[in-house]
């Protein structure tokens, strides 16, 4: 057994106070220097026993905005299920349809309670980050996974994400797919530091997006909100070395999975 919620709203108030009241979707915290915040939202979709675990970052504007409209198997990578498609049929853990509708594919794959897969995000809650520019608050841009774990405030509540829903995973996960990379490879970094804090062990470098502590891998992909042409890129459909951090997710899989 291990520590991954099962399929739906996730009862979860760590980042808010023992004993707070917490609403669903509407009890925000912003840290104390006010550039960040995070609403109460956590969510599961899948197997809570998976073979595999695929985690985004957060909830992004487009996910989030959905939460009040949309049936909870919809919320999931929402707009974005297709480039997710191709991504995990890059790297080997879905075959390509043969009506060729990888949104389709993935789906199903979100909806299914005691399938191989669990979905869901890094940070359980929605976090935003304040624009001065626009004086509003954003849940997406540049930088925006490596900046927010890289503050004190992300430390704390990315900390609690770990800890409570990674630290000790089924005995039947052996990889966890994380979307993101990160400007310079900066969320590979501060994720590793994350994930070995709450599972301590004897940690190895796999390769430049992955790292395994013998019984779970984890291995970095390309962001399937990635703008332009950084997903083209790492799926080798352009000439470009970013293709070769799509090879070495695709490696570190498969060595994963025959373990």
């Amino acid at each position: 057994m291990g520590c991954l919620p099962s399929h739906g709203r996730v009862n979860c108030t760590r980042c808010f106070g023992d004993g707070a009241r917490v609403e669903f979707d509407r009890t925000r915290r912003t840290s104390d220097d006010g550039k960040w915040r995070i609403t109460a939202n956590p969510l599961a979709w899948g197997n809570e026993e998976p073979e595999i675990v695929v985690l985004g970052f957060s909830k992004g504007p487009t996910q989030a905005g959905a939460l009040a409209t949309s049936p909870h198997d919809q919320i999931a990578y929402k707009g974005s299920r297709t480039a997710v498609g191709k991504i995990l049929t890059h790297v080997g853990v879905l075959d390509s349809p043969a009506d060729g509708n990888l949104s389709r594919s993935i789906d199903r794959l979100i909806a299914d309670p005691r399938g191989r897969f669990h979905f869901g995000s890094l940070v359980r809650c929605t976090v935003e980050r304040y624009d001065d520019q626009k004086k509003a608050w954003s849940g997406s841009g540049g930088g925006m996974l490596d900046k927010f774990v890289a503050t004190p405030f992300g430390q704390e509540v990315a900390g609690n994400c770990t800890t409570a829903f990674l630290g000790t995973l089924p005995d039947s996960t052996k990889l966890v797919i994380m979307f993101g990379l990160g400007t310079k490879m900066n969320y590979v970094r501060e994720a590793r530091r994350l994930v070995s804090a709450a599972r301590p062990g004897a940690w190895r470098t796999v390769n430049e997006v992955a790292y395994s502590d013998g019984r779970v891998t984890f291995v970095h992909v390309e962001h399937f909100a990635s703008q332009g042409a950084l997903i083209p890129n790492w799926l080798g459909e352009n000439s470009h070395d970013r293709s070769k951090l799509g090879i070495m997710a695709r490696d570190a899989v498969r060595i994963a999975l025959e373990v």
